[in-house]
């Protein structure tokens, strides 16, 4: 799934393509990505004729803020991706279009997901503001001190990189850059979250925001799923220190790098750098 870099990347592609313009059409190739209140039909008419006044995200979630206080989220998943102007006349590289909206500037949006394991949902303002509500902190934002992780943490008894994957706790993190932070912290990712010392919690502090700001400056990581706007691969993959590098040495100390299960994610780690 898209993590904070991948989908801030993909905001900032589609921004200066979006605002201000006016969708006219949308079609619905596959229906089961509108996702409730609404379905496809109803859907397509509310959106006809709406503005696009921003291009934001919010942890994982791409929204795009339309007139009269509507809002519309968008949950990419595994394998949802855009495609913009001039680059969907050959559709080739597009072959499972489940929408397109059709703006008044002449451009076609196409969303394209494979597994269609994405989806839109078109809310109104208060509700997305209730929804909102339920995230953790943006964690490269200024509200998100070592002091705001280690109370995100305080009490929990789950295994630290779990409690750091959980939306509620911290908005944004997800299987990539927890395992990444881990590493770079020096901390083993099975230790409980509420037994991070305040040394830890600070070294974890700025390892989060350090990868982040690293895979965004990378336009994110790209194994096989993940492209920006218009096919646009992330280089972040190359930086990587732990992760998918089972049975690799540790760039920095050199012994093998290992693979476990937490709640049936695979995290990578090095048992002589987080021990």
């Amino acid at each position: 799934m898209p993590e904070l870099p991948e989908v801030e990347t993909i905001r900032s592609d589609l921004e200066p393509l979006l605002v201000g313009r006016t969708i006219r059409d949308v079609r619905i190739h596959k229906p089961d990505i509108v996702l409730p209140p609404l379905g496809p039909t109803e859907f397509r008419a509310r959106l006809a004729g709406a503005s696009i006044a921003a291009v934001e995200r919010r942890g994982k979630s791409l929204l795009l803020r339309l007139d009269r206080a509507r809002v519309l989220q968008i949950q990419l998943r595994m394998t949802g991706r855009f495609a913009i102007g001039a680059q969907v006349r050959d559709r080739t590289e597009y072959r499972h279009v489940a929408a397109e909206f059709s703006l008044d500037d002449g451009a076609t949006l196409l969303y394209d997901d494979v597994r269609r394991l994405g989806g839109f949902c078109l809310l109104e303002a208060a509700e997305w503001a209730r929804k909102e509500r339920a995230l953790g902190p943006e964690p490269l934002g200024s509200s998100f001190s070592a002091a705001c992780l280690r109370d995100r943490l305080a009490g929990s008894r789950a295994p630290v990189k779990n409690a750091l994957l959980d939306q509620r706790r911290i908005a944004g993190l997800g299987n990539i850059y927890a395992s990444e932070a881990l590493f770079l912290a020096g901390v083993d990712p099975r230790r409980p979250a509420g037994e991070l010392g305040p040394d830890e919690i600070r070294r974890l502090h700025r390892a989060i925001r350090r990868v982040l700001r690293g895979a965004l400056a990378a336009a994110g990581t790209t194994f096989r799923d993940y492209r920006a706007v218009n096919g646009r691969s992330g280089r972040f993959q190359q930086f990587l220190h732990v992760y998918w590098r089972e049975g690799l040495g540790c760039r920095r100390c050199g012994a093998v790098v290992v693979r476990i299960v937490q709640a049936g994610r695979s995290t990578f780690l090095c048992p002589a750098c987080q021990a």
